[in-house]
């Protein structure tokens, strides 16, 4: 504010634009800040929230992207009722679990990484998923 204000005046007075050095002088700061003030000030811009480049193809405008449904919003209930309960398995049944609904791996590749049959893997997990849906009814 104070280098828009002392280059006006200053351009008023001299009937050209100041120097860095000029600016400083009045203002009483180095050169450095001056420059650093004048680049700062170069890099304020506003954009409107609406504004796009009227391309239909481009990109939404800022607008368009406040305020949308958040699609995850309706799963967070479900994962804060669950995290408890899943205090409740053993650590093996507990990594059966991470595998398969967090890494997206199959019966098969779980069964391969902890070294049981796929068949066992299937029974883990039915029996688990059981007991994760007794107690979440209880609660």
């Amino acid at each position: 504010m104070q280098i828009t204000a002392s280059t006006a005046e200053l351009t008023q007075k001299l009937g050209r634009s100041p120097t860095p050095r000029e600016l400083a002088e009045l203002i009483g700061c180095s050169v450095e800040e001056i420059i650093e003030g004048m680049e700062s000030s170069n890099a304020y811009s506003t954009l409107s929230l609406d504004a796009n480049d009227s391309s239909d193809d481009g990109p939404p405008s800022l607008l368009d992207s406040l305020g949308v449904d958040d699609h995850n919003l309706e799963h967070v209930e479900i994962r804060e009722s669950i995290k408890p309960l899943l205090e409740g398995p053993d650590p093996r049944e507990k990594r059966i679990l991470l595998l398969r609904f967090f890494k997206n791996m199959t019966q098969s590749q779980i069964a391969e990484e902890i070294g049981v049959s796929q068949m066992h893997v299937s029974r883990l997990l039915t029996k688990t998923l059981k007991q994760l849906r007794e107690s979440l009814e209880q609660d």
